[in-house]
C-alpha cells in the first residue's frame, strides 16, 4: 500500500515538473526577476506560479474524479488526444522566441509579497489554458479520477499525495530555475532562453509521442509476436 501511494506521489511530480518547464510569459517574469532583482524575487515569483498551478491541479483532479466514468469509458481515447495535445504544445514551445518578450519586460520594485501575490494572479488568470494542459500531462502519466474515488480514505489519501508531488515537482523546478539563472547571471544572455525553449519543446514532445504510442502497444500487445 505504501508503495502505491509512493507510486502516486512519484507521478505527481513528474506532472509538476512537466507542466512547469515550458518557457511562457510567466516563466519569463520569473527569469526576469531573477536577474534584474535578486534570486530570492525569483524563487518566490516561481513559488507563486507552483502554488496557483496546484490549485488548478486539484480542480482537474476534481474534475477527473466527477466524470470517472466516462473517462474510463473513453480512457484510450482521451490519452490519445492528450498525447496529441502534448506533442502540439511541444512544437508551439520550440518554434517560440522568448528574447523579445526578456528585453520588454522590466522588474520594477517590489516586495517579494507583491512579486508572489502578482504572477499567482497572472497564472490563475490563464485558467482557461493552464487546466486543459494540466489534464493531458495527467494523461500522459496515466493518473485518473479512479486515482482517488475508489478505497474511501484510501482514494482521499492517494488525491493529497498527487496533489503533494505536484506542487513538489513544481517548486523544485521553479527553485532549481531561479538558482541555475542566479549562478550564471554574468553568462546569462536572452538568446540562452531560446535554447531552454527548444530542449523544453522536445521533452514534451517525446512524451507526447510516447504516450500515443503506449497506447496503441496496450491496445495490440501481441503485435509481432
Amino acid at each position: 500500500m505504501g508503495f502505491e501511494f509512493l507510486d502516486v506521489m512519484f507521478r505527481g511530480i513528474c506532472v509538476g515538473v512537466a507542466a512547469s518547464i515550458t518557457v511562457g510569459p510567466v516563466a519569463v517574469l520569473c527569469i526576469q526577476r531573477t536577474l534584474s532583482k535578486s534570486r530570492r524575487s525569483g524563487i518566490v515569483s516561481g513559488l507563486g506560479v507552483a502554488c496557483a498551478d496546484t490549485f488548478m491541479a486539484m480542480a482537474a483532479l476534481f474534475f477527473y474524479s466527477m466524470l470517472q466514468t466516462q473517462i474510463e469509458q473513453y480512457n484510450t481515447l482521451l490519452r490519445v488526444i492528450g498525447g496529441i495535445f502534448v506533442v502540439i504544445v511541444g512544437v508551439y514551445i520550440f518554434a517560440q522566441n522568448p528574447v523579445p518578450q526578456i528585453r520588454r519586460n522590466r522588474a520594477g520594485k517590489t516586495s517579494l509579497w507583491q512579486d508572489f501575490a502578482s504572477i499567482f494572479g497572472l497564472t490563475i488568470a490563464n485558467f482557461i489554458m493552464v487546466i486543459p494542459y494540466i489534464l493531458a500531462f495527467f494523461a500522459v502519466f496515466k493518473i485518473s479520477g479512479g486515482d482517488i474515488t475508489h478505497e474511501g480514505v484510501g482514494g482521499f489519501i492517494r488525491a493529497v499525495f498527487i496533489i503533494a508531488g505536484f506542487f513538489g515537482g513544481a517548486a523544485a523546478w521553479w527553485t532549481m530555475l531561479a538558482f541555475v539563472i542566479n549562478l550564471f547571471r554574468r553568462r546569462f544572455r536572452p538568446r540562452h532562453m531560446l535554447t531552454i525553449n527548444h530542449v523544453a519543446g522536445l521533452i514534451i514532445g517525446i512524451l507526447g509521442i510516447y504516450t500515443i504510442l503506449s497506447t496503441f502497444l496496450d491496445i495490440f500487445p501481441n503485435v509481432g509476436y
